[in-house]
């Protein structure tokens, strides 16, 4: 587990190096070379400077272990990170569609095949690193990497777009065909509308998180399926779930025979927890209330009723 959280640390460390260098290679380039849609690309990774920072940060303190001020450990700071990754990538969609918007509204910039290598130099680069961000985030369940993933993927397309844009501009001037040489600013506004929609995306799934929403049925019901092949657990009252980050909490309220001693309650809890737990190595901690249950209650009824509905 700590060499996994290890790479997810040199994978944070990367994305923050590569976007230094892609954000200075991009603006020069773009600058030099009169080509918008690399200049709004290159800002645009000038905030993921910010945003692959955030992630190593939050990467740091969600891995420290539970204290007395954080008892449910610190994971929901990766969380924040993606939410902050999340308005960055809104502010870039915004800054782009203006810049592209505006150059539209101006003489046709004269394009290079120098631009043209940049732009085709941070398409493959990006794709590499969102390729192996996104794996690596999936493996470690890792809110601020697969946030940075996601943002190397909307770099992709800012490049793509780059290359589509910067190489229609140098066939509208070989050939003579002006219009083309607007590829560069409508590829822009193309762009923008993709970083808004993963934007919005990765801002929903963050703020699931923070308001803590229950977490998908499929696993609940095999949260369930495990509680009851517990020997001696009659009835379950109440099971919900929660992400915390890179790591799940799980609530159980569960019927036992109330005739059973305190020794015999505890270790029919340390089996629910063991067997969640066995079987989600994403779960940190199950917390489990006993409530005392008798053989003439109607417990058929109440199970059915919790197997549909957890969390009532």
């Amino acid at each position: 587990m700590m060499a996994e959280k290890g790479a997810g640390m040199v994978a944070a460390w990367v994305s923050l190096i590569s976007n230094i260098l892609l954000t200075v290679i991009k603006i020069t380039v773009g600058v030099l070379f009169n080509s918008q849609v690399l200049v709004a690309d290159g800002a645009h990774n000038g905030a993921d400077v910010i945003a692959s920072a955030a992630t190593v940060g939050s990467m740091r303190i969600s891995s420290r272990p539970a204290d007395e001020d954080h008892p449910y450990g610190h994971g929901k700071a990766e969380v924040l990170a993606s939410s902050l990754v999340a308005l960055i990538l809104v502010a870039a969609a915004v800054f782009i569609a203006y810049e592209s918007i505006h150059a539209l509204f101006e003489p046709p910039t004269e394009a290079h095949w120098i631009a043209l290598i940049a732009a085709l130099i941070s398409l493959v680069w990006k794709q590499v690193l969102y390729v192996y961000t996104i794996k690596l985030a999936r493996t470690l369940n890792s809110k601020g990497l697969l946030a940075t993933g996601y943002d190397h993927l909307v770099d992709v397309y800012a490049s793509g777009a780059a290359v589509i844009g910067v190489g229609l501009g140098l066939i509208g001037q070989y050939y003579h065909f002006e219009y083309l040489s607007y590829g560069d600013p409508v590829s822009g506004i193309i762009v923008s509308v993709l970083v808004f929609k993963i934007a919005i995306t990765m801002g929903k799934e963050a703020l699931d998180v923070l308001m803590e929403k229950n977490i998908d049925s499929e696993k609940l019901h095999h949260y369930i399926e495990l509680v009851q092949s517990v020997p001696n657990v009659k009835r379950i009252d109440r099971l919900r779930a929660r992400e915390h980050g890179h790591y799940i909490l799980v609530d159980v309220r569960v019927g036992v025979p109330g005739y059973m001693t305190i020794q015999q309650g505890h270790d029919i809890s340390r089996e629910i927890k063991r067997s969640i737990m066995e079987h989600h190595s994403d779960v940190f901690e199950v917390l489990i209330h006993l409530n005392p249950w008798y053989e003439d209650e109607d417990n058929t009824s109440a199970t059915d009723k919790k197997q549909v509905s957890p969390t009532i």
